[in-house]
């Protein structure tokens, strides 16, 4: 069965490592912004295939006959025009969506909406671990007035003020290696997405044994599509798949 993923998470990479050691025959296509993304087993596509229509005529020419969606939580856009070019081209989807953190009892996350706010929200001071990713620089780097410790896998583009110390590090991390940061970096701000994710997950852990306040950026909302939350999930709904009909989307999965 042929087979297209649309990754950029670890979990992606599993799931096309998973679908190709049971005999399918996988592509999984990247954005391409990391240099050195990770290579899933199959075939690996790389950049933009032009947004729905793109994305549709790329299924239709290569013959797919199920999707996958595993991208990043963050990334609504790409979840907008993956449900677009199925519906499009009939063939079947299953969306892997990460579940969202869990706040611990008593933590008392501050809850945004986005970077903007959550950069508003850091008061004057404030030293914080900042952990959103290259691409929501933006509104931190007007604030002057704060300490930050940025963590990337790679050197952001943007010039950055002298108020920033870059932590070049590539993860995953253990809860040990997060409060060796927090602590020398002397956090008392943790500002995150809520991406959901093990992998990730660590940092909430240490933030919470030493009292860091955490500022939680909320996901954006995906257009409905059939969704599963775990890499479990999907694998199972595949273990139960009929030869497919394209006859327009339709669930991988009970309800």
């Amino acid at each position: 069965m042929k087979v297209l993923v649309f990754g950029g998470t670890i979990e992606a990479v599993e799931i096309a490592n998973a679908l190709v050691e049971r005999g399918h025959a996988v592509t999984t296509s990247v954005a391409g912004r990391s240099a050195e993304p990770a290579k899933p087993k199959g075939k690996l596509v790389t950049g933009g295939l032009g947004g729905a229509e793109g994305i549709a005529e790329f299924i239709v020419r290569n013959h797919f006959e199920h999707v996958v969606d595993a991208t990043h939580p963050f990334a609504p856009g790409i979840g907008a025009q993956i449900l677009e070019a199925v519906s499009r081209s009939g063939v079947p989807l299953v969306r892997y969506a990460r579940p969202p953190f869990t706040e611990p009892a008593n933590s008392h996350w501050w809850r945004v909406e986005s970077a903007a706010q959550a950069a508003e929200r850091i008061p004057v001071g404030a030293r914080v671990f900042l952990t959103l990713g290259r691409d929501s620089l933006e509104a931190f780097i007007r604030r002057r007035d704060v300490q930050f410790a940025l963590r990337a896998i790679e050197m952001p583009d943007t010039s950055l003020p002298d108020n920033f110390d870059v932590v070049l590090a590539t993860p995953p991390f253990s809860r040990s290696d997060e409060l060796a940061l927090m602590r020398k970096d002397r956090i008392t701000h943790l500002v995150a997405k809520d991406s959901g994710g093990a992998m990730t997950g660590t940092k909430l852990e240490a933030a919470f044994m030493i009292n860091v306040q955490v500022i939680m950026v909320d996901r954006p909302r995906l257009p409905n599509a059939p969704s599963v939350g775990s890499v479990t999930e999907v694998l199972a709904a595949f273990d139960r798949l009929p030869a497919p009909a394209r006859t327009g989307l339709r669930r991988l999965f009970p309800v």
